[in-house]
């Protein structure tokens, strides 16, 4: 059996508890606001389903594919976007929903994009920061959990397109 091969590092109840923490959080500070969650394909689709049913208010959901990765472990620093938003964002508040923010490239490539686009306002929410891997700054307003220079799966993240469907953050085994 696949699961076989990784370790749980993050219990998939703690990720539920988190997500409704941050969506009361976005609930509170959206409140009046016209709010667009702008999920990063592939990795936050679990996040931002779990995310979007956590706030309690009209939001409009919006989809951005971009790939860094390819079936690498590492980033290769270029931002690739490889499939577009459906509908304009010019006057809208969007909220970046990441899986994971770890060199900070392509957030920073998305925050800046998006503002050249004509958003009112850009922030970010990711589920996961890795510290160690930082090569640009990024202001991440919304944090589910930070971790260790570690490369998870589970709960939408892969490894070649694998294990996004494991309920669990998991560690893969060598």
């Amino acid at each position: 059996m696949y699961r076989n091969n990784v370790e749980v590092s993050i219990p998939a109840d703690d990720i539920a508890a988190r997500v409704r923490e941050l969506g009361q959080r976005i609930t509170e500070d959206y409140r009046d606001r016209r709010l667009v969650l702008l999920s990063v394909l592939k990795g936050s689709f679990v996040f931002t389903a779990d995310l979007a049913r956590s706030i309690d208010l009209p939001l409009r959901v919006e989809f951005l594919g971009v790939q860094s990765y390819g079936d690498s472990t590492t980033s290769t620093g270029v931002v690739q976007i490889t499939q577009d938003l459906t509908k304009p964002i010019e006057g809208e508040d969007v909220l970046i929903v990441e899986d994971i923010v770890d060199t900070g490239l392509t957030s920073s490539y998305l925050m800046n994009h998006l503002q050249h686009r004509g958003a009112a306002s850009v922030k970010l929410c990711a589920l996961l920061h890795k510290p160690a891997k930082t090569a640009v700054p990024i202001d991440i307003s919304y944090l589910g959990f930070t971790i260790g220079d570690l490369f998870v799966v589970g709960y939408g993240l892969d490894a070649a397109q694998r294990y996004r469907n494991l309920p669990d953050l998991c560690i893969l085994k060598e």
